[in-house]
């Protein structure tokens, strides 16, 4: 009785961590006329006191010294903190420079590079099913590089940074608001050099055009560590399988913001490029529930002999 509404909670923290970051798009373009790199650093500096705020309200400081003596975890935190600016600089060049769909495209292709990375880094062996997904979507970057009339860079660089990222936060195991405290302290410094020499140029926007807009710049640290404290809640609720159901929300989401609020261009051939990277997503979807299924008869098989045997 405890584990289903367990179970719900987890899914509802899921969908709502995904929704956000879904909605990312809407966002960026109300900071303009700051510019990408001013965006990024108020984005560190932000979710950093976010993330303290929170760590003093539920007073959990006791892992930091524990953290100071693990130096390999620290150089780990320090590569994704390296790993993620990237991913935050493109992400909002990219939306607010009027390619929200690319966007879209790199978190749908993120599963199939994660994929990669497991055969390329881990020596994993991947299932027929997985390579035909694979094979799809090589397959759409192909379709959707004739369409751009050049290489779909941004997506690309976004499924890519997002995979090492979570491959680099996989080896280190720290939880959520923990990394996230290290990973922007150690951005902090050059975050806050940029904001400074911005400042004494004169070229700074923050407190320059009026509240709202300085409100707006401190929100994008909030909504930087509410999704990810969502995640981790939803994370330690619910099956992988579900997590890999509910990942698409986002995507999903971004791609609608693209196409119907941002009103990007959709010519038909960069709809035969989405629709080849949907097949592969949908095969490998397919395959990753079939196997989690054929996985959870066979423990059960398992535990019912050993139960009869015993």
């Amino acid at each position: 009785m405890g584990y289903m509404p367990d179970l719900r909670r987890g899914v509802l923290f899921g969908i709502a961590a995904y929704t956000m970051w879904g909605l990312f798009p809407l966002y960026w373009p109300l900071l303009k006329p700051s510019g990408a790199v001013e965006i990024l650093a108020h984005r560190i500096t932000w979710s950093l006191i976010t993330v303290i705020a929170v760590l003093a309200v539920l007073r959990h400081w006791s892992w930091f010294r524990t953290m100071i003596r693990q130096p390999k975890k620290l150089g780990l935190l320090a590569l994704a903190a390296a790993i993620v600016t990237a991913n935050w600089g493109v992400y909002i060049y990219a939306v607010n420079s009027g390619h929200v769909v690319e966007t879209a495209l790199g978190y749908f292709i993120n599963p199939l590079v994660s994929v990669l990375f497991g055969v390329v880094l881990l020596r994993e062996r991947l299932r027929p099913l997985q390579w035909t997904a694979v094979g799809f979507g090589a397959l759409a970057v192909v379709v959707l590089t004739v369409d751009y009339g050049r290489l779909p860079w941004i997506a690309l660089t976004l499924a890519v940074s997002f995979g090492v990222y979570g491959l680099v936060k996989k080896h280190a195991n720290v939880g959520a608001a923990e990394s996230l405290t290290v990973e922007t302290l150690v951005l902090l410094a050059p975050a806050l050099g940029y904001l400074i020499y911005l400042e004494s140029a004169g070229q700074a926007t923050f407190g320059h055009l009026g509240a709202g807009h300085a409100l707006l710049l401190v929100g994008a640290g909030v909504i930087t560590a509410v999704p990810l404290l969502c995640f981790t809640a939803s994370a330690i609720r619910v099956p992988l399988s579900t997590l890999g159901l509910l990942q698409y929300i986002a995507p999903v989401l971004q791609f609608l913001c693209g196409v119907l609020v941002v009103k990007e261009t959709m010519p038909a051939s960069r709809w035969v490029g989405f629709s080849i990277v949907w097949l592969a997503l949908a095969i490998f979807t397919y395959d990753s529930i079939r196997t989690a299924r054929a996985t959870a008869r066979t423990r059960r098989s398992a535990r019912t002999l050993d139960h009869v045997v015993t």
